[in-house]
């Protein structure tokens, strides 16, 4: 175990963060704002610019129109935008949020925004071994005509391929792996890279996910826009609990059903269903629109 020691402003908190993180990014975004307006007008209905830049595919981030151009939208974002005006179904935050609710409060700490969430940070030091896996959720706001939801706060959360929750396992109470906090672009894009998550008893396998209307907002108690979960498919994951360290996820997949599913079994997980690609092997993406 390391003996080095903690960065001076390790532990000032999620507040903290931001200050830093604004603070380099203001002059991008500034500096950005006009072409990216521009970018998404030709896919918004009614013809209205929201504060949105170019379009990128749900796997990734955003990518400038070369030439300063103004570039079109992705068939990502293009889809998401028509299949919105289901919003996404809110559910239980489960027996292991923390995020304050029920017992401790990762929100409040510092270096919880990330986009690799698959190792502790802070005082935690164990990293989350699985088969890779990235997600994005492309947020909407339905009340605004289905633009993107620029600037909103996502914090995500899941089991490791043992079925165990970080800060809350007996054996997890000091690593904080596979939980973090990111910032939806100009797209209402937010991605995370990780590991994909096991199965346990009872239910199916999926993410949790918090959606706040700002970061700002992601440490002030009833101010959460939505709280809901993404399903996993059943092919990618009988394809990856057949990798060594998914054993006990394997058996676990065989007495679960989406429709048996505690959360998922009203609607079958319809609007939770992720769009997933990959392999056991390479690695899988997945996307979920998100519409609030």
């Amino acid at each position: 175990m390391s003996n080095r020691l903690p960065h001076p402003n390790h532990d000032r908190g999620l507040e903290f963060d931001l200050s830093t993180i604004m603070s380099r990014r203001s002059l991008g975004m500034f500096l950005g704002a006009g072409g990216a307006a521009a970018a998404l007008a030709a896919c918004t209905p009614g013809g209205t610019t929201p504060n949105a830049g170019p379009s990128t595919s749900s796997a990734g981030p955003a990518t400038a129109a070369s030439g300063g151009a103004a570039s079109s939208p992705s068939p990502a974002l293009t889809r998401a935008i028509a299949e919105c005006g289901v919003e996404i179904p809110q559910e239980t935050a489960g027996p292991f949020p923390a995020d304050g609710s029920n017992g401790p409060n990762l929100l409040q700490a510092s270096g919880v925004v990330r986009r690799d969430i698959a190792s502790s940070f802070g005082t935690g030091t164990a990293r989350a071994e699985g088969v890779p896996l990235t997600f994005t959720l492309t947020l909407l706001d339905n009340a605004n005509g289905c633009v993107p939801l620029a600037g909103a706060a996502v914090y995500a959360w899941h089991c490791d391929r043992e079925g165990r929750y970080s800060m809350y396992d007996p054996e997890l109470t000091s690593e904080n792996y596979l939980r973090g906090v990111q910032q939806a672009d100009v797209n209402g894009q937010a991605t995370f890279t990780t590991i994909f998550p096991g199965a346990y008893s009872g239910r199916w396998p999926h993410i949790h996910f918090e959606v706040f209307e700002s970061m700002n907002n992601a440490t002030v108690a009833g101010q959460v826009l939505a709280v809901s979960q993404i399903a996993l498919t059943k092919a990618s994951c009988d394809d990856v609990y057949a990798s060594p360290g998914y054993e006990t996820s394997r058996r676990n997949m065989g007495r679960t059903t989406l429709q048996s599913d505690s959360v998922f079994r009203n609607d079958g997980g319809i609007y939770q269903l992720a769009t997933m690609t990959g392999s056991a092997a390479a690695g899988y993406t997945a996307g979920l629109n998100v519409t609030l």
